[in-house]
């Protein structure tokens, strides 16, 4: 089991988009559950030994729901031997599959493994480009026809093995149909994704997870603030994923997937989150807990609160942070600040459980909250005299073993 708290409850200070709970494995999307984190194992499908391995490793370090392509239907078989290894190691980890093309058979074959399977409405049923050439409406009726005949055996797969549906929408792989219609618009993605929840919900199928992706942040933002709307007045309250695709790696694609994931998330739209990275997929982990910790919206670790550092600066401030942060960056849940000066520090560090604030040359205080518990403690013993504070007050807990 992971060392991040899998059980974490949702802050208050941030709204919520109402959804609907749904079940993938263990773990539940939507309702008033906390946002679920995500990624996605690169290791070719039909290396069964290989992906279990990888699929373990995401999962103790916290990933939450786990996806595997499945390109092609030795891959959706390959799929099953992955379930049942993991069973046989004692792994209950949520699974994914991902279906492109050759979409029916292999979302029906997946169904059977995984407990969610996430379909691609512009690829679901392929049409070939007709450039220039506008769809008619019987043309139309007959696209919508056949997307009804090729998912209505993937939705009765689903309904018998209880798996859930996610319908991902990808800005860069919208059917012709669409396109020519809508062009290449946030519009066009949302329509895309309603028609085949309008055939779900014929067919009584509601165990839905809906995702609008874009490598552009301003378009996936549009995207999902117009699903939003468009599902509120349409009475669907299906939760949805959010997701920068193909942001890159490093800083940028990190700051990237910020940009589109929080700000959305801020708005109270998302109701579980991947950050896509060029990368291993174990670097994604930290990035979305850290951006559910900025927001409130989940406690996985210590949240620590440091000023900038100016003149009026006691003591070197970024080597006290760094000594603070390994003495109690395990401490999740509580809110440390380490601060310069006592001029700014008290008021700016008003949220803080605890506070370590330089007083004079050489010497610090130490507070709980607004009251100052400390005064004149020698620098050299105020990581120290911090942590007796704290179990004194009973919150301490050890770190786990590594």
């Amino acid at each position: 089991m992971s060392s991040v708290d899998r059980n974490t409850s949702i802050a208050t200070a941030l709204p919520r988009r109402r959804t609907r709970p749904v079940r993938v494995g263990n773990v539940i999307i939507g309702g008033d559950h906390p946002v679920v984190v995500q990624s996605m194992i690169n290791v070719p499908t039909r290396n069964v030994a290989a992906c279990v391995d990888a699929i373990e490793r995401l999962y103790r370090a916290g990933c939450e729901i786990v996806r595997v392509t499945a390109p092609t239907m030795e891959g959706a078989r390959a799929i099953g031997e992955i379930r049942a290894l993991l069973k046989r190691r004692g792994l209950s980890v949520p699974l994914a599959a991902d279906v492109h093309h050759d979409g029916t058979r292999i979302a029906v074959e997946v169904a059977r493994h995984v407990d969610k399977v996430r379909i691609n409405p512009g690829l679901f049923v392929y049409r070939k480009r007709r450039t220039g050439i506008e769809y008619t409406e019987e043309e139309t009726r007959e696209h919508l026809e056949a997307i009804e005949r090729d998912l209505l055996p993937v939705l009765e797969a689903c309904r018998e093995s209880g798996a859930a549906l996610r319908i991902g929408v990808n800005h860069g792989s919208l059917s012709d149909r669409i396109l020519m219609s809508y062009g290449d618009t946030p519009e066009g993605m949302v329509e895309s994704a309603l028609e085949f929840v309008r055939l779900c919900e014929k067919h009584d199928f509601r165990e839905l997870v809906i995702s609008l992706k874009a490598s552009r942040v301003a378009v996936m933002i549009q995207a999902n603030r117009l699903l939003a709307r468009r599902m509120d007045a349409l009475g669907m309250d299906y939760p949805i994923h959010l997701g920068v695709t193909e942001a890159g790696d490093g800083d940028y694609a990190r700051i990237k997937s910020t940009a589109g994931i929080a700000t959305l998330l801020a708005e109270g739209i998302g109701d579980t989150i991947r950050v896509s990275l060029s990368e291993d997929p174990l670097e994604e982990i930290p990035v979305c807990y850290d951006i559910l910790q900025a927001l409130g919206l989940r406690r996985t670790k210590t949240e620590f609160i440091a000023c900038p550092s100016c003149g009026r600066t006691r003591f070197d401030l970024p080597t006290v942070l760094a000594q603070v942060k390994a003495a109690t960056g395990h401490l999740a849940g509580l809110n440390i600040a380490v601060m310069g000066c006592i001029v700014n520090g008290p008021g700016e560090m008003a949220d803080a459980d605890y506070g370590y604030v330089g007083r004079g040359r050489g010497v610090i205080a130490l507070y709980r909250g607004h009251e100052l518990v400390k005064t004149d403690v020698p620098e050299q013993d105020g990581v120290r005299e911090l942590v007796a504070l704290i179990k004194a007050d009973g919150r301490w807990v050890d770190p786990p073993a590594s």
